[in-house]
Protein backbone atom coordinates (compact mmCIF):
# COMPACT_ATOMS: atom_id res chain seq x y z
CA UNK A 1 0.00 0.00 0.00
CA UNK A 2 1.29 3.68 -0.62
CA UNK A 3 0.05 6.07 1.21
CA UNK A 4 0.18 9.95 -0.16
CA UNK A 5 0.82 12.65 2.60
CA UNK A 6 -0.30 16.07 1.37
CA UNK A 7 -0.20 19.04 3.73
CA UNK A 8 -2.27 21.90 2.57
CA UNK A 9 -2.75 25.04 3.43
CA UNK A 10 -5.52 27.52 0.88
CA UNK A 11 -4.66 25.53 -2.15
CA UNK A 12 -8.52 25.50 -3.59
CA UNK A 13 -6.51 26.84 -7.06
CA UNK A 14 -4.73 23.91 -7.44
CA UNK A 15 -5.57 20.60 -5.16
CA UNK A 16 -8.61 19.45 -7.07
CA UNK A 17 -6.31 19.25 -9.87
CA UNK A 18 -3.58 17.47 -8.18
CA UNK A 19 -5.80 14.93 -6.60
CA UNK A 20 -7.03 13.95 -10.45
CA UNK A 21 -3.69 13.64 -11.46
CA UNK A 22 -3.00 11.62 -8.40
CA UNK A 23 -5.85 9.21 -9.48
CA UNK A 24 -5.06 8.82 -13.12
CA UNK A 25 -1.32 8.00 -12.10
CA UNK A 26 -1.66 5.29 -9.67
CA UNK A 27 -4.47 3.81 -11.69
CA UNK A 28 -2.43 3.62 -14.60
CA UNK A 29 0.61 2.32 -12.80
CA UNK A 30 -1.08 -0.13 -10.72
CA UNK A 31 -0.69 1.29 -7.83
CA UNK A 32 -3.46 0.43 -4.07
CA UNK A 33 -3.08 4.25 -2.61
CA UNK A 34 -4.63 6.02 0.17
CA UNK A 35 -4.45 9.74 0.29
CA UNK A 36 -3.84 11.15 3.59
CA UNK A 37 -4.27 15.29 3.51
CA UNK A 38 -3.62 17.42 6.46
CA UNK A 39 -5.77 20.96 6.05
CA UNK A 40 -3.59 23.37 8.04
CA UNK A 41 -6.17 25.71 9.21
CA UNK A 42 -7.11 26.56 5.42
CA UNK A 43 -9.14 30.22 4.88
CA UNK A 44 -10.20 28.98 1.35
CA UNK A 45 -12.39 26.22 -0.12
CA UNK A 46 -9.47 23.89 0.08
CA UNK A 47 -11.34 22.03 3.18
CA UNK A 48 -14.81 21.89 0.92
CA UNK A 49 -12.92 20.61 -1.94
CA UNK A 50 -11.54 18.29 0.11
CA UNK A 51 -14.34 16.75 1.52
CA UNK A 52 -16.54 16.82 -1.96
CA UNK A 53 -13.59 14.96 -3.35
CA UNK A 54 -13.64 13.00 -0.30
CA UNK A 55 -16.56 11.12 -1.78
CA UNK A 56 -14.59 9.37 -4.62
CA UNK A 57 -11.48 8.81 -3.68
CA UNK A 58 -9.77 6.80 -0.89
CA UNK A 59 -9.07 9.87 1.82
CA UNK A 60 -8.67 10.83 4.56
CA UNK A 61 -8.66 14.34 6.03
CA UNK A 62 -6.56 15.65 9.05
CA UNK A 63 -7.94 19.20 9.83
CA UNK A 64 -5.83 21.43 11.99
CA UNK A 65 -8.79 23.88 12.31
CA UNK A 66 -6.22 26.92 12.67
CA UNK A 67 -2.99 26.90 10.59
CA UNK A 68 -0.02 25.60 12.26
CA UNK A 69 2.90 26.09 9.96
CA UNK A 70 4.46 23.29 7.05
CA UNK A 71 6.28 21.35 9.93
CA UNK A 72 3.55 20.44 11.82
CA UNK A 73 0.98 19.17 8.89
CA UNK A 74 3.85 16.86 7.95
CA UNK A 75 4.24 15.77 11.76
CA UNK A 76 0.52 15.30 11.77
CA UNK A 77 0.49 13.57 8.64
CA UNK A 78 3.68 11.26 8.84
CA UNK A 79 2.14 10.10 12.98
CA UNK A 80 -1.23 8.83 11.28
CA UNK A 81 0.55 7.38 8.55
CA UNK A 82 3.06 5.24 10.84
CA UNK A 83 -0.17 4.00 12.49
CA UNK A 84 -1.24 2.90 9.37
CA UNK A 85 1.91 1.48 7.13
CA UNK A 86 3.05 -2.10 7.55
CA UNK A 87 6.87 -2.46 7.08
CA UNK A 88 6.88 -3.14 3.26
CA UNK A 89 4.18 -0.56 2.93
CA UNK A 90 5.54 3.27 1.07
CA UNK A 91 4.79 7.10 2.13
CA UNK A 92 4.82 9.55 -0.24
CA UNK A 93 4.99 13.21 0.46
CA UNK A 94 4.23 15.88 -2.19
CA UNK A 95 3.58 19.10 -1.87
CA UNK A 96 -0.28 20.26 -2.72
CA UNK A 97 0.31 23.32 -5.12
CA UNK A 98 0.39 20.56 -8.20
CA UNK A 99 3.83 21.24 -9.14
CA UNK A 100 5.19 17.60 -8.68
CA UNK A 101 4.55 14.94 -11.42
CA UNK A 102 2.44 12.04 -9.54
CA UNK A 103 3.62 10.17 -12.76
CA UNK A 104 6.80 10.02 -10.77
CA UNK A 105 6.35 7.50 -8.02
CA UNK A 106 6.67 4.85 -10.63
CA UNK A 107 10.25 5.32 -10.81
CA UNK A 108 10.52 6.28 -6.62
CA UNK A 109 8.97 2.85 -6.44
CA UNK A 110 11.27 0.95 -8.16
CA UNK A 111 13.89 2.36 -6.17
CA UNK A 112 12.66 1.44 -3.27
CA UNK A 113 11.94 -1.98 -4.64
CA UNK A 114 15.80 -1.97 -5.56
CA UNK A 115 16.47 -1.49 -1.54
CA UNK A 116 16.07 2.25 -1.14
CA UNK A 117 14.47 3.02 2.29
CA UNK A 118 14.25 6.98 1.13
CA UNK A 119 13.96 8.24 -2.27
CA UNK A 120 14.17 11.70 -3.13
CA UNK A 121 12.64 13.60 -6.62
CA UNK A 122 15.24 15.59 -6.97
CA UNK A 123 15.72 18.62 -9.01
CA UNK A 124 19.61 18.02 -8.93
CA UNK A 125 19.54 14.59 -9.87
CA UNK A 126 20.70 14.52 -13.70
CA UNK A 127 17.65 14.89 -16.09
CA UNK A 128 16.24 17.01 -12.89
CA UNK A 129 15.39 20.68 -13.55
CA UNK A 130 13.21 23.62 -12.39
CA UNK A 131 10.56 25.26 -14.56
CA UNK A 132 9.23 28.72 -13.51
CA UNK A 133 10.53 29.06 -10.18
CA UNK A 134 12.04 32.56 -9.46
CA UNK A 135 15.62 33.44 -9.82
CA UNK A 136 15.69 33.74 -5.71
CA UNK A 137 14.11 30.63 -4.88
CA UNK A 138 16.41 28.64 -7.12
CA UNK A 139 19.35 30.33 -5.65
CA UNK A 140 18.00 29.70 -1.97
CA UNK A 141 17.40 26.20 -2.87
CA UNK A 142 20.35 25.41 -4.01
CA UNK A 143 22.53 27.46 -1.54
CA UNK A 144 20.73 25.55 1.26
CA UNK A 145 21.27 22.16 -0.69
CA UNK A 146 25.12 22.86 -0.85
CA UNK A 147 25.50 23.86 2.98
CA UNK A 148 23.20 20.78 4.20
CA UNK A 149 24.98 18.00 1.90
CA UNK A 150 28.79 19.94 3.71
CA UNK A 151 27.24 19.68 7.60
CA UNK A 152 25.42 16.32 6.95
CA UNK A 153 27.24 14.39 4.28
CA UNK A 154 24.44 11.57 3.36
CA UNK A 155 25.43 9.45 0.70
CA UNK A 156 23.03 9.75 -2.29
CA UNK A 157 21.48 13.11 -1.78
CA UNK A 158 21.85 16.14 -3.34
CA UNK A 159 18.65 17.62 -2.96
CA UNK A 160 17.88 18.53 0.54
CA UNK A 161 15.02 20.32 0.73
CA UNK A 162 12.41 19.39 -1.96
CA UNK A 163 9.24 17.54 -0.65
CA UNK A 164 8.49 15.08 -2.78
CA UNK A 165 9.89 11.87 -1.59
CA UNK A 166 9.22 8.37 -0.56
CA UNK A 167 9.94 6.62 2.61
CA UNK A 168 9.85 2.76 3.60
CA UNK A 169 7.30 2.30 5.99
CA UNK A 170 10.23 0.53 7.75
CA UNK A 171 12.12 3.23 8.16
CA UNK A 172 9.91 5.50 9.16
CA UNK A 173 8.48 3.65 12.24
CA UNK A 174 12.49 3.37 13.19
CA UNK A 175 12.88 6.96 12.77
CA UNK A 176 9.81 7.58 15.11
CA UNK A 177 11.37 4.76 17.68
CA UNK A 178 14.31 7.14 18.01
CA UNK A 179 12.78 10.99 18.26
CA UNK A 180 8.88 10.19 18.99
CA UNK A 181 6.91 13.62 18.54
CA UNK A 182 10.06 15.09 17.92
CA UNK A 183 10.56 14.02 14.63
CA UNK A 184 9.97 17.12 13.16
CA UNK A 185 10.13 20.48 15.30
CA UNK A 186 10.96 22.79 12.54
CA UNK A 187 7.40 24.67 12.02
CA UNK A 188 8.09 26.23 8.15
CA UNK A 189 9.81 25.04 4.93
CA UNK A 190 13.10 24.01 6.78
CA UNK A 191 10.86 21.01 8.19
CA UNK A 192 11.82 19.00 4.80
CA UNK A 193 15.79 18.99 5.63
CA UNK A 194 15.13 18.88 9.35
CA UNK A 195 13.41 15.01 8.25
CA UNK A 196 15.93 14.41 6.30
CA UNK A 197 18.83 15.12 8.22
CA UNK A 198 16.95 12.74 11.13
CA UNK A 199 16.33 9.82 8.96
CA UNK A 200 20.33 10.18 7.41
CA UNK A 201 20.52 9.59 11.36
CA UNK A 202 19.00 6.35 11.66
CA UNK A 203 20.75 4.84 9.03
CA UNK A 204 19.00 4.91 5.60
CA UNK A 205 19.80 3.79 2.31
CA UNK A 206 18.62 6.79 0.23
CA UNK A 207 18.57 7.39 -3.37
CA UNK A 208 17.25 10.07 -5.87
CA UNK A 209 15.19 10.32 -9.18
CA UNK A 210 15.04 13.42 -11.09
CA UNK A 211 12.28 16.01 -10.68
CA UNK A 212 11.12 18.54 -12.93
CA UNK A 213 9.81 21.15 -10.89
CA UNK A 214 6.63 22.29 -12.80
CA UNK A 215 6.70 25.76 -10.68
CA UNK A 216 4.72 27.20 -13.92
CA UNK A 217 1.63 25.14 -13.11
CA UNK A 218 1.03 26.55 -9.75
CA UNK A 219 -2.01 28.76 -9.41
CA UNK A 220 -1.83 30.37 -5.85
CA UNK A 221 1.01 32.23 -4.21
CA UNK A 222 3.75 31.11 -2.25
CA UNK A 223 4.29 30.77 1.29
CA UNK A 224 7.90 30.90 1.64
CA UNK A 225 9.34 33.53 4.02
CA UNK A 226 12.59 33.74 2.11
CA UNK A 227 14.64 35.85 5.05
CA UNK A 228 12.83 33.59 8.00
CA UNK A 229 13.79 30.24 6.20
CA UNK A 230 17.39 31.11 5.62
CA UNK A 231 18.11 31.99 9.42
CA UNK A 232 15.68 29.00 10.34
CA UNK A 233 18.87 26.49 8.37
CA UNK A 234 21.14 28.38 10.26
CA UNK A 235 19.29 27.50 13.16
CA UNK A 236 18.66 24.17 12.23
CA UNK A 237 22.35 23.05 11.37
CA UNK A 238 23.01 24.02 14.79
CA UNK A 239 21.13 21.90 16.52
CA UNK A 240 21.16 19.10 14.56
CA UNK A 241 25.50 19.09 13.93
CA UNK A 242 27.02 15.88 14.91
CA UNK A 243 23.70 13.82 14.16
CA UNK A 244 22.20 13.87 17.41
CA UNK A 245 19.05 16.40 18.31
CA UNK A 246 19.03 17.42 21.85
CA UNK A 247 15.06 15.67 22.08
CA UNK A 248 15.70 12.07 20.73
CA UNK A 249 14.81 9.84 23.32
CA UNK A 250 17.66 7.32 22.28
CA UNK A 251 20.42 9.09 20.83
CA UNK A 252 21.95 7.45 17.25
CA UNK A 253 25.37 6.57 16.94
CA UNK A 254 27.62 8.65 14.99
CA UNK A 255 28.41 5.57 13.10
CA UNK A 256 24.26 5.42 12.05
CA UNK A 257 25.26 8.09 9.39
CA UNK A 258 25.40 6.84 5.70
CA UNK A 259 28.84 7.92 4.60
Amino acid sequence: MYYILLPAYNEERDIATLLERIRAALTELQINYQLLVVNDGSRDRTLEILRQMQLDLPMEILDHGVNQGLGQAMLTGLQRAVELVKDEDVVITMDADNTHDPYLIGAMRDRILQGADVVIASRYEHGGQEVGLSHLRSFLSRGASTLLKFFFPIQGVKDFTCGYRAYRGAALKRAFAVYGDHFVEERGFTCMAEILIKMGAVAVRVAEVPLVLRYDLKFGPSKMKVMRTILRYFVLIGKNLGGRSQHTTHPPSPKGWVQ
